[in-house]
């Protein structure tokens, strides 16, 4: 076989593989509509099958079970907000902090289920969503780290004081989207102001970390 006859013979493959990613990826945007306000718990693989107008068995096709359909929801929506977050590198300093900060506001307002989920842990304990949640901590903190000492490696002391606010943003996001007694911009400046409040004491405890110029004005 010459090698035009070997890519005729591949090109349905490649249009079965086209086919196939868009139709996993029509799956997933159906269940994140499903499960944008919906517990894991509350929806049965019926249910899903029959609000998303598919057979039962093609979910299982692409994903195995109802938690591989769930995670794979959850890794799409999460990459959405880790993407979003890490954008804007152009932007100034306390622009892109606030971009950061609004986008996960949003993410949680908008996606509540699976918020609660990465956050919680998941149903049981269920290392695949601790390892997503991990990674989202992560990507925070370096997006954070990058636009206050212009990089990603930073020194221990450095990354817990990071890590411990968004921690801390984690509970204050939880309870707000069960309360949403506060706007959201309101909700964002508090949490800037937070931020700020913890690159101070990184700052007085490992001087080569100063916290940015704005962080002081909110002293």
């Amino acid at each position: 076989m010459n090698i035009s006859d070997q890519r005729a013979a591949a090109r349905p493959r490649a249009r079965g593989t086209e086919r196939s990613v868009a139709r996993r990826a029509e799956l997933i945007a159906i269940g994140r509509r499903l499960f944008a306000d919906t517990s894991y718990d509350a929806l049965s693989m019926d249910d899903i099958a029959r609000q998303a107008h598919v057979a039962k068995g093609l979910i299982y096709y692409y994903f195995q079970s109802k938690r591989g359909y769930y995670l794979a929801i959850i890794q799409d929506s999460v990459a959405d907000l880790v993407t979003f977050a890490a954008s804007g590198v152009q932007l100034p300093q306390l622009d892109r902090v606030h971009r950061t900060i609004d986008s996960y506001l949003r993410y949680a307002e908008h996606n509540q289920a699976a918020y609660r989920t990465v956050v919680s842990g998941g149903v049981g304990f269920d290392t695949e969503v601790h390892a997503i949640r991990d990674g989202v901590r992560e990507a925070i903190v370096a997006t954070i780290a990058e636009g206050a000492y212009g990089r990603t490696d930073i020194a221990p002391l450095a990354r817990m004081g990071l890590l411990a606010w968004v921690c801390s943003v984690e509970g204050a996001t939880l309870d707000w989207i069960d309360h949403p007694e506060l706007p959201r911009d309101t909700m964002r400046e508090l949490l800037v102001k937070t931020l700020g409040g913890a690159m101070r004491a990184i700052e007085e405890l490992d001087p080569s970390y100063p916290a940015p110029e704005p962080a002081r004005r909110d002293a």
